[in-house]
């Protein structure tokens, strides 16, 4: 992978969409999926800048842990100071050979409050510096996430000044933080922010199909962001990139599930406990086949790989090939 400045000029030269970062969600075996399926960029869940450089955190955490092979993973970072988001910038570039560096700007979570995220739009000067900041302890691209605002729109100001202080891309999210994840995303909000700055503005917010992400591609962004319309479709991306919007057949889909809860288990390894566990793709797998909803009850009940198996074993049909049918033993022993 070619490393350093451009990285984004670069991916946005191709069609495409990005797979948003989501906590709980967008790990490694999501992103390995979604880069399969042609995404542009992928970026991982939002990391602590003080738990990089203060804290416990090593080269193991798995927020920031690449899998094998990983390219085209941007790292996203959450933090206030800007001298610890400098250090932790070195430190995850040295620990997760990321593509790029993202400063969490849109997460309205009260845990994070203080420490960074959407707090950061209510004192826009102070998200100038931490991009100066991080800018300084890397050659790699620096972008920033925004909401439009912390609970009036100031989009357009914040992101002039985000580009003034050298971000080479910006992703909007076309709420507030106050609004969370009520009412519709704004794109002629986000349109206003595209058409009002020099570098890359993605945009971000309610995009759910392929028909969507194209007609948002005419408000101006470079290209759009998918999150939850993402989850349990890693084929939105090869319809965006490639054109083909064919749906996946029921048992294809059925084969992915099984093989996302492989990448799991190979990924983290043994709990705590032990166990191969899957548990947390219990909000995950459903996802994958809504037009079975007698499915659900089993999959949203799932430990191992083997249970997984036999929750789709409708669907799957003597299709496993050795490899999965060699996780299901592990799992099960």
């Amino acid at each position: 992978m070619i490393c350093g400045p451009g990285f984004y000029a670069r991916r946005l030269a191709r069609p495409g969409a990005v797979l948003a970062p989501m906590a709980g969600y967008s790990d490694a075996p999501m992103r390995q999926l979604a880069a399969e399926q042609g995404a542009l960029w992928t970026v991982s869940e939002m990391i602590s800048a003080r738990g990089l450089v203060l804290g416990g955190d090593s080269e193991k955490l798995t927020l920031g842990r690449p899998y094998p092979g990983e390219v085209g993973r941007v790292v996203q970072l959450f933090g206030a100071e800007p001298d610890v988001l400098a250090q932790a910038v070195a430190r995850a570039e040295s620990w997760f050979a990321p593509a790029a560096l993202d400063l969490n700007m849109g997460c309205p979570v009260p845990k994070v409050k203080g420490r960074g995220g959407a707090c950061l739009l209510q004192t826009p000067e102070v998200a100038y510096t931490l991009v100066r900041a991080m800018r300084s302890a890397t050659t790699l691209d620096v972008s920033a996430k925004i909401r439009l605002g912390w609970d009036t729109d100031r989009s357009v100001e914040i992101a002039q000044g985000l580009a003034a202080a050298g971000a080479a891309l910006i992703t909007v999210h076309g709420r507030t933080s106050v609004q969370r994840y009520s009412g519709e995303a704004d794109w002629d909000a986000i349109a206003r922010v595209a058409a009002s700055v020099k570098v890359p503005v993605v945009g971000s917010g309610d995009v759910k199909s392929a028909e969507q992400a194209r007609a948002r591609l005419n408000t101006g962004v470079a290209a759009v962001m998918i999150g939850r319309g993402a989850v349990g479709n890693p084929w939105l991306f090869r319809a965006l990139a490639s054109g083909d919007d064919v749906v996946p057949s029921a048992q294809e889909r059925a084969r992915t599930a099984l093989r996302h809860a492989q990448l799991h288990v190979t990924f983290y390894g043994p709990d705590r406990f032990g166990l191969l566990s899957v548990r947390p793709l219990r909000k995950v797998l459903p996802h994958y086949l809504p037009d079975h909803p007698e499915l659900r009850a089993a999959l949203v009940q799932v430990n191992t790989v083997a249970d997984v198996e036999q929750a789709l074993a409708p669907l799957l049909v003597d299709t496993l090939l050795p490899q999965t049918q060699n996780f299901v033993r592990m799992s099960a022993e």
